[in-house]
């Protein structure tokens, strides 16, 4: 099965190309990016396929079965909506879009095409999170009816001044590129229930002075401008009410609090789990009179190889899988509905 990774930058060489690679269904025939140079890197680092800067050869090619998108988010859309309509399956990184419209457009096409188009959501196929949703939806927590998130690093603006910190480029800061991964876990292990009502504040603080800013390290640095932009969030609060539990949550690409916190709690009137992200869990609870807490140890893969495989299998069965546009979007409409709430300073009634 051939495919084309459009967009050579940091997510695809540290997870979409390797696990491609590791894929035995799947050949690399194309990689693209607009800097020739780095198409050019992932052509002579992994020992195959063509560097192309434009995406429509790929798309052209009626070899190509299916494409990584792994751009700036101003090109998610765009790039995914003409893949669709040239007969290509998609898997699009994260976030779907800029903008909820921005993903309506892509659920839109994705309806009229047939086409799969699948969103980097890659907690959906990480095996702790997926245990997590056993336990809950298997009643061992009860009701759970609060949620609280936290995605707060001390001083972690990935590449200052650049697409990372432009709206126009990459529709939001620390809510958009972080915040998402954190939202879609919750909705995913809670059954995806409908969102009512988002009240947000998101502040940008600690950047503006770009010159100045003092950091230990960076993600993303090569892609660093301190002649550039700094007009998104760094830092956002907020809750959501759905038709099942509340949800809060508190984020920060920057904060003068030198501690990173970076966990999910799920409270339930029976137990509860608070999910270190991107680690294990621990389930706290009482039993026979006594309190416990313990953490179940779980097999786990690379969540980046199990999405990437999904994905391959995926464009040979035709089945739907959790990270589909259809069901991811509503994290979308959510992130959507908090920077809308944090600009009017009011609740927002979805």
């Amino acid at each position: 099965m051939k495919v084309a990774v459009i967009g050579c930058g940091t997510i695809a060489n540290a997870a979409h190309i390797p696990s491609y690679m590791n894929n035995p269904k799947v050949e690399i025939k194309y990689f693209c990016d607009i800097l020739p140079h780095k198409a050019q890197a992932a052509v002579e680092k992994y020992g195959c396929g063509t560097a192309i800067t434009d995406y429509h050869v790929a798309l052209n090619d009626p070899e190509i079965a299916a494409v990584s998108v792994c751009t700036p988010n101003n090109m998610h859309a765009t790039i995914a909506i003409d893949a669709m309509r040239a007969g290509k399956d998609v898997l699009s990184e994260k976030p779907a879009a800029r903008t909820y419209k921005e993903a309506e457009e892509m659920l839109k096409v994705q309806r009229e095409t047939g086409r799969i188009l699948n969103i980097g959501v890659v907690n959906r196929f990480n095996d702790n999170v997926n245990a997590i949703k056993r336990y809950i939806d298997s009643g061992k927590l009860g009701e759970v009816f609060h949620v609280y998130v936290s995605f707060r690093a001390h001083r972690s603006i990935p590449g200052l001044g650049g697409a990372f910190t432009t709206k126009a480029i990459a529709g939001g800061g620390a809510l958009i590129d972080w915040g998402v991964h954190y939202l879609d876990i919750v909705m995913y292990c809670l059954g995806d229930p409908k969102p009512v009502t988002v009240t947000g504040e998101a502040f940008c603080k600690l950047g503006k002075d770009m010159k100045n800013y003092v950091y230990r390290s960076m993600w993303a640095e090569d892609t660093k401008d301190l002649n550039g932009t700094y007009d998104v969030d760094d830092s956002v609060t907020g809750m959501i009410r759905t038709e099942g539990p509340v949800i809060t949550f508190n984020g920060a690409w920057a904060q003068n609090i030198n501690e990173s916190e970076t966990y999910i709690d799920f409270m339930g009137d029976k137990g509860g789990i608070r999910l270190t992200y991107g680690s294990t869990f621990k389930v706290y609870t009482a039993e026979n009179g006594t309190l416990v807490e313990y953490v179940p140890e779980v097999k786990s893969r690379d969540h980046f190889q199990n999405e990437i495989d999904a994905f391959v299998n995926d464009i040979e069965t035709r089945e739907k899988l959790p990270s589909h546009i259809e069901t991811v979007i509503v994290t979308a409409k959510m992130m959507q509905a908090i920077y809308d709430s944090a600009e009017a300073h009011r609740e927002i009634v979805l």
